[in-house]
């Protein structure tokens, strides 16, 4: 039985579950777009663990949102994951970022293209099909009518993230669906870090660094 403690702060949202076996038992999240991670992180942490009756000392691991997404939400997010791995001797699990916003799509036959802002009409992209798999590689591209046209011109195709209403806005294609959830979410992150746990999938908590993807920019 795996008790993981599941931190997403790579967007605006602070999200933090405590899932055991891959099931969420506690979460405690806000969108901020003042970004309130510094203020929130810990509070929601103590909060999770009281909810479900868990001691720190009990946590068999720790996973964190790798990116991309802002430079400053993955720097608390990351520090915070490694702070707490180093005191517990715990592993440190990581997941994309794109891969948690994607699993919020249901459907059983369509492309899935998560997208979040990065700026502009710049977004951080990458291409799951309807298992989840990904299926083409994450970036940052600038978007416009025609991209991700191989996707749409063979089936549904879902966008979702905060970077999607960019694409929404100058996309005309029958095939595009857009939804509206917009930031990724602890809760999701809990089956993938369930699975990375079993098969011993984890990262080096004192080389770890967060997937920027991009130079750093203020955020």
């Amino acid at each position: 039985m795996a008790i993981i403690l599941c931190i997403e702060t790579a967007t605006t949202n602070c999200s933090v579950a405590l899932s055991i076996d891959g099931e969420v038992k506690a979460i405690r999240e806000e969108n901020n777009l003042k970004y309130s991670h510094a203020e929130k992180l810990h509070v929601f942490i103590d909060e999770v663990l009281n909810e479900a009756n868990i001691e720190k000392s009990n946590l068999d691991a720790i996973a964190v949102s790798k990116g991309p997404g802002s430079y400053t939400g993955l720097r608390i997010g990351v520090s915070a994951a490694k702070g707490l791995c180093f005191a517990l001797d715990i592993p440190l699990i990581s997941t994309l970022t794109l891969e948690v916003l994607a699993q919020q799509v249901k459907c059983e036959d369509c492309f899935i293209i998560p997208l979040l802002d990065a700026r502009r009409m710049e977004v951080y992209s990458a291409v799951f099909n309807a298992e989840k798999k990904q299926i083409k590689d994450t970036k940052a591209e600038i978007i416009d009518e025609n991209s991700f046209a191989e996707f749409l011109n063979e089936k549904k195709t879902v966008f979702i993230g905060d970077g999607s209403a960019k694409f929404e806005a100058i996309c005309n294609h029958n095939n595009a669906e857009f939804h509206k959830i917009t930031h990724p979410s602890s809760a999701e992150m809990a089956s993938l870090a369930e699975a990375k746990y079993k098969i011993g999938d984890t990262e080096s908590v004192a080389y770890f660094e967060p997937y920027y993807l991009k130079e750093f920019l203020l955020s």
